[in-house]
């Protein structure tokens, strides 16, 4: 549940936006790749969101329904543009965005009343992002769908903290979506949002008394920490690759998460996993059409073992 958007990305890598003058156009926002990204794993994945009544909009359901993501729940808001999404490219580590979300996108007008709460709680795994809660409608209809959940099977929490998009303090709204959550995952950043801790023992224990179960941390060129409350502590390396954009790594992690959580998988193997997604996407150009297929990540995965 959350944003969706269209990503325009210049052809070329470490060129200017302002010198770029041919772009790939691309199914974006976060919560849409990552349920491609599960998609392509083989899981059966749906989005609630809400596009523009416009060209855009009707682009990316078509995109949804290519990637086999179930699009019933992305409605249109008749008075707003789908979002457009510039980003810059200059690898290995500095990947600028810039969102074209004003006045206000349409993801962020669902209505709690539109949402059909008998799905979300029928869903194996339900996912949600920081960004829903930053402005009503959306933060509405995002706590409501988390207390029809009540806790049942696995909810996610991406703590997805983009302060662009925020109008004013995000930490009450964290801590109310956190107790209602079972997982979370997030980058230093976001836990210090989160929590008020970056540090990533003490964010992921942060993460744990505020209610989950599973706390997992991104720690970039470093791994991820994943600590479960039964005391399961997983501190896994990162894959080595060639980056060329970072900036769908993040979803392709969280798509493959979903899949090892499904699969009842221990925590080390499904964020190794999990790992191993993300680093095939950074090595891409885009984010929701370069989603590894299981053969892919296992391929990865049985490279860094042979390292």
């Amino acid at each position: 549940m959350g944003r969706i958007g269209v990503d325009l990305y210049p052809l070329k890598t470490g060129v200017p936006l302002a010198e770029a003058d041919t772009f790939g156009k691309f199914l974006g926002g976060s919560p849409s790749n990552v349920a491609v990204a599960a998609a392509r794993l083989g899981r059966r994945t749906a989005v609630i969101t809400r596009t523009g009544a416009d060209p855009f909009g009707d682009y990316l359901r078509s995109e949804l329904r290519k990637f086999g993501v179930d699009d019933r729940w992305a409605g249109e808001v008749a008075d707003r543009l789908t979002p457009v999404t510039f980003c810059e490219i200059f690898p290995p580590d500095h990947f600028p965005l810039y969102f074209y979300r004003l006045p206000k996108a349409p993801d962020l007008e669902i209505e709690p009343a539109e949402v059909d709460l008998a799905a979300v709680r029928a869903a194996h795994v339900f996912w949600m992002t920081g960004t829903g809660l930053s402005q009503e409608p959306s933060r509405a209809a995002t706590l409501a769908a988390l207390r029809a959940r009540d806790r049942s099977g696995t909810t996610v929490f991406d703590l997805d903290w983009r302060p662009t998009l925020w109008s004013s303090e995000p930490g009450p709204w964290y801590a109310r979506a956190l107790p209602l959550a079972t997982v979370a995952v997030g980058n230093a950043q976001e836990c210090e949002v989160a929590t008020g801790e970056s540090r990533p023992y003490e964010a992921a224990r942060a993460l744990l008394a505020a209610g989950v179960e599973l706390a997992v941390v991104k720690r970039g060129p470093e791994g991820v920490l994943a600590v479960h409350r039964d005391g399961t502590v997983a501190e896994v390396p990162p894959v080595a690759v060639e980056v060329v954009n970072g900036l769908g790594a993040g979803d392709a992690f969280g798509g493959a998460l979903c899949h090892g959580l499904l699969a009842g998988w221990e925590v080390e193997r499904t964020v190794r996993y999990a790992n191993a997604a993300g680093a095939i996407v950074a090595s891409r150009l885009a984010c929701s059409a370069a989603m590894p297929f299981p053969d892919e990540v296992e391929e990865v995965l049985a490279r860094a073992g042979r390292l």
